[in-house]
C-alpha cells in the first residue's frame, strides 16, 4: 500500500516504519546524553556513626539460624 506525502512522493508502509524507527533510536540516544551528577544522602556525621545494634530480635534470629 502506498500513499503520497506532501512532496507527492510515494511512500510505501516499510519505509513510514523505518523513518519512524531511525526516529525513535535517535531521540534514545539524546535522551540518554549525560546523567546528572549524583547527590549524597548522607551528611559526614550520617557516615561515621555506628550502624549495627544487637537487639533482641538479632540475638534471637542467630539463636535459631545458630551463627
Amino acid at each position: 500500500m502506498k500513499s503520497k506525502n506532501d512532496d507527492g512522493k510515494s511512500v510505501d508502509r516499510r519505509g513510514f516504519l523505518q523513518s519512524i524507527g531511525g526516529a525513535s533510536v535517535a531521540s534514545a540516544a539524546i535522551a540518554v546524553g549525560t546523567p546528572a551528577p549524583a547527590i549524597a544522602a548522607e551528611s559526614e556525621d550520617d557516615k561515621k556513626k555506628a550502624r549495627y545494634r544487637e537487639t533482641d530480635h538479632v540475638k534471637a534470629f542467630y539463636r535459631t539460624n545458630r551463627y
